[in-house]
């Protein structure tokens, strides 16, 4: 069973240059099959594939310009992955699946450094620190965390470095042996997500909304006020460009990045490991089935007055993550129509109430049972007889 981790980790200062560098090199790579691509489509001609790429850039493009050689300083498995990638964004969009492939800009985009295992040696995994091709023997903060190479004949077949407002973290996909399929109790949940009040789930628990809460509330305030010191300070550096004493303020604007990225880092991580713990929660019960329902986030997110609460529950995140601890445990992850009446139809009798308003915190039908909205509508979801598995 293949199974990915990720942990942060501690490099030293020369480890550090070697990764910003390999990532500055996919990055170009990237960019650079990119446009080499747009301008054989200008010319008439047809398309290349990573690998055709591959093979002209090291046997005919890189002999007839050596100023480009410091490509061949880095792991060359970074660079063809980075092809690869820009190979796959162009099949996306000519299936329709995506838009036209972007170029990845510095200090914006998520470029990555992959490695990949080659010989035995090669990522070797110990409690405290990690072997990375190319870097080495590099510490882990999270001791423990990542299943050693000796334990249960773990593997690790390959991983990514990336790094995030300053800091550095390791992603890795290890090969784990299978283990037994856990006892599930023969009873399911409903989990109906919200706007007010994060997941209802149909045992009568509530996960509040997370964004509510004073310590978010307090970073997103300080957010605010660090973003709009950065505006400032690119006003300033205009200014300063027509006097040509820019150099400062420059120095200036990096810092203040780090700091809203810091912030930014922040507050995601603080999001994510609350559903993390909200999945932990439900799955610890053991069900048998858990049943959800197709929520249409892209047409919410349309909404002005709402799509900053949508994006800020991370209703996709959410999914993706509670249908991988499905699959491992064993769990049927149910999926509902999003077109599926679970608010107005009332639990009891059945019947269909269809003023049902949004203000309408309270389900009260005709046959006199009132019940909370949210609670009504998971409970709908736990009974459905039509679904998808996912």
């Amino acid at each position: 069973m293949l199974k990915s981790y990720k942990t942060e980790i501690n490099p030293t200062l020369e480890q550090i240059q070697k990764i910003n560098k390999t990532i500055g090199t996919c990055r170009f790579v990237y960019n650079f099959y990119l446009a080499y691509n747009k301008e054989r489509y200008n010319n008439g001609e047809t398309f290349m594939s990573g690998k055709s790429f591959s093979v002209w850039l090291n046997k005919e493009y890189l002999p007839n310009h050596p100023d480009y050689m410091w490509m061949k300083e880095v792991s060359s498995k970074s660079v063809k992955k980075s092809i690869e990638n820009g190979c796959s964004a162009f099949i996306r969009f000519f299936k329709g699946q995506s838009k036209f492939p972007n170029f990845k800009k510095k200090g914006k985009s998520d470029v990555k450094m992959y490695f990949v295992k080659n010989n035995p040696n090669d990522c070797f995994c110990e409690r405290h620190r990690i072997k990375i091709p190319t870097l080495g023997w590099v510490r882990v903060k999270e001791k423990g965390y990542i299943p050693t190479t000796t334990k249960n004949g773990s593997r690790i077949k390959s991983g990514t470095v990336s790094c995030k407002a300053g800091r550095y973290y390791v992603s890795v996909l290890v090969d784990i042996p299978d283990t037994e399929k856990t006892q599930l109790n023969d009873f399911g949940l409903g989990i109906d997500l919200g706007i007010k009040d994060f997941a209802i789930i149909s045992n009568g628990i509530t996960k509040k909304n997370i964004n509510k809460t004073a310590k978010l509330k307090k970073l997103e305030k300080q957010l605010k006020r660090e973003q709009r010191c950065l505006s400032r300070k690119y006003e300033d550096l205009k200014e300063c460009n027509k006097k040509m004493k820019g150099e400062a303020t420059r120095q200036n604007i990096q810092k203040q990045v780090l700091k809203v990225q810091k912030l930014h880092h922040r507050i995601d991580g603080i999001r994510t490991d609350y559903i993390n713990k909200t999945i932990a929660e439900i799955v610890k019960t053991k069900p048998s089935y858990i049943v959800i329902e197709d929520l249409n986030v892209k047409g919410m997110m349309k909404n002005r007055h709402l799509s900053k609460a949508v994006a800020s529950q991370k209703f996709y995140e959410f999914r993706t993550k509670l249908e991988a601890k499905c699959k491992e445990l064993g769990i049927e992850l149910r999926i509902v129509d999003r077109w599926y009446p679970s608010s107005k139809l009332c639990h009891k009798c059945g019947g269909i109430k269809k003023d049902l308003k949004l203000s309408d915190r309270e389900y009260i039908c005709e046959c006199g049972y009132r019940a909370d909205r949210d609670f009504n509508a998971s409970l709908n979801l736990r009974d459905a007889k039509t679904y998808e598995v996912a």
